[in-house]
């Protein structure tokens, strides 16, 4: 009765260890303090008085100790082997199991962690049980249940940290693409932008960015998220004017199960999912009056409530809001609630049009050029002609439309270089003409006539002023020789050889 007794005992101490294991190991993904409770649980409830886990390093062919109990400092610093080498070495080798029966009087027993035939590491051990309680083969099979599940753990942990990688990597890709050096401009107002941006991105200010369509509002809130402290969390967009008023609430705050006909399930709201983050609401000026007072609400009191629900939830989330409207003009007329657009114009950005931004016109053809170059391995330039086309061009679509014609240019160009002839017909007859979509009269014709005929004049007292040496005659008229060549071409000015 007595030996009954001690082996229901026995069963039961082992149930409750590997119970305990596998608790821990399912706790967190944390490798070494994981692997260090194992060897806690096995001393504490199994009697064990010293043992450790190695684990075999990426790439090569060592083993060092991850976790241990009963030993020294220098003991697990001295932990290391290769494969093949000493008794842990072995193990791993042949991934069987060894019992040494004296090494320094204690008895010791390496069993290989292992999963689908590849080798993770070893577990290495005193003997769990004294011989008047159990033999090897005891301390075999308790070992192998934990070996397998350290197995199982460690492939997972693996699999975590190489999707952790990957987060980060993506991550830093992020902060790469939206920071400064990429928001490419040294004109005198963008530069005004970029400064207030500088001032403002690591504060959790509510934000309003204004501007015309095209001219980088996302760009910009984008820049703000990822040079502030919540970086590394959630950067959510949503376009206010994308979708309905009944579906951009539920868009915004989420809702409940049941809430509405066709809530089959509990869905989570953009807010929700920007928790500890930002969240940027583009085109701000249509969002409908009914949830302007649900925003306001958000903003002030950092709280909302999912649609049909009555528990309020905590917003940790900053708000970027942009519009290409005149929200001042929206408030006059009564489509803007006044307490809300002051809310969100704490910090305002005004993004100036491409057309009051020209000289930023040809380091924006460079960095597009050479950014759709990479992607479509090409090595094709813009020539000065088209470039003067470029500068004279007023772009309604701003850097969005000069982006698109670069990439187009560059799909469809056939040589090296693209030229006037290669532009597209907007560009290449509206260069320099006025912004109305109307033709032209007569009289901004002869306008026209007058302004080549000024500078074909000039070009020709600045030749004359240098004694016809054309780099002197460029310096005057503040542009490049090889602008000047193409205009005395144009023009067709004749220069003594």
């Amino acid at each position: 009765m007595r030996d009954c007794d001690s082996i229901v005992s026995k069963k039961n101490r082992e149930l409750g260890a590997i119970l305990e294991v596998s608790r821990v190991l399912t706790s967190s993904f944390d490798l070494e303090a994981n692997l260090t409770s194992v060897m806690s649980t096995l001393a504490g409830q199994l009697d064990m008085e010293r043992g450790c886990v190695f684990l075999l390093e990426p790439g090569t062919d060592r083993l060092r100790i991850v976790a241990a109990h009963g030993l020294s400092r220098d003991a697990v610093e001295r932990g290391k082997y290769r494969i093949g080498e000493g008794i842990v070495g072995r193990v791993l080798e042949s991934a069987s199991p060894m019992f040494v029966p004296d090494i320094g009087d204690e008895p010791n027993l390496c069993i290989p962690i292992t999963l689908k035939g590849k080798p993770l590491g070893v577990i290495s051990v005193d003997r769990i049980y004294s011989e008047e309680h159990g033999g090897v083969d005891d301390d075999l099979r308790v070992l192998n249940i934990i070996s397998s599940l350290i197995a199982q753990f460690v492939k997972l942990w693996e699999t975590y940290r190489e999707a952790d990688r990957e987060r980060e990597n993506l991550r830093i890709e992020l902060r790469e693409r939206y920071s400064l050096p990429n928001l490419v401009g040294e004109s005198a107002g963008f530069q005004a932008v970029l400064k207030s941006v500088l001032k403002v991105a690591d504060t959790d200010a509510t934000v309003l960015v204004l501007g015309e369509s095209g001219t980088g509002k996302e760009l910009i809130a984008r820049t703000l998220h990822f040079e502030s402290r919540r970086a590394r969390k959630p950067f959510v967009a949503v376009n206010c004017a994308a979708l309905p008023s009944n579906l951009l609430e539920v868009e915004l705050f989420g809702c409940e199960k049941g809430a509405f006909t066709g809530a089959t399930a509990r869905r989570t709201g953009r807010f929700e999912t920007a928790q500890g983050g930002s969240i940027f609401l583009d085109e701000i000026g249509e969002l409908p009056l009914e949830l302007q007072s649900k925003l306001l609400r958000v903003i002030e009191d950092r709280t909302f409530e999912r649609v049909g629900s009555s528990d309020s939830m905590r917003a940790d989330v900053r708000v970027i809001a942009a519009t290409n409207r005149n929200l001042s003009e929206e408030v006059r007329r009564g489509n803007f609630r006044e307490d809300l657009y002051w809310r969100l114009n704490v910090v305002p950005l005004v993004l100036p049009p491409l057309r009051e931004r020209r000289s930023d016109i040809p380091l924006l053809v460079g960095y597009f050029a050479e950014k759709f170059n990479r992607a479509y391995s090409k090595e094709v330039r813009v020539s000065e002609e088209a470039m003067e086309s470029f500068m004279g061009y007023r772009w309604p679509g701003n850097v969005r439309e000069l982006a698109n014609v670069l990439e187009r240019l560059i799909i469809m160009c056939e040589g090296d270089e693209i030229g006037p002839g290669d532009l597209p017909y907007g560009i290449k007859h509206n260069a320099g003409q006025p912004a109305s979509e109307e033709r032209p009269s007569h009289d901004a014709e002869s306008l026209k006539s007058e302004v080549l005929n000024l500078e074909r004049d000039r070009i020709v007292r600045a030749l004359k002023e240098s004694d016809f040496v054309q780099s002197r005659a460029a310096r005057l008229l503040g542009i490049t020789p090889r602008q000047l060549g193409y205009r005395i071409k144009k023009y067709r000015i004749e220069t003594p050889r």
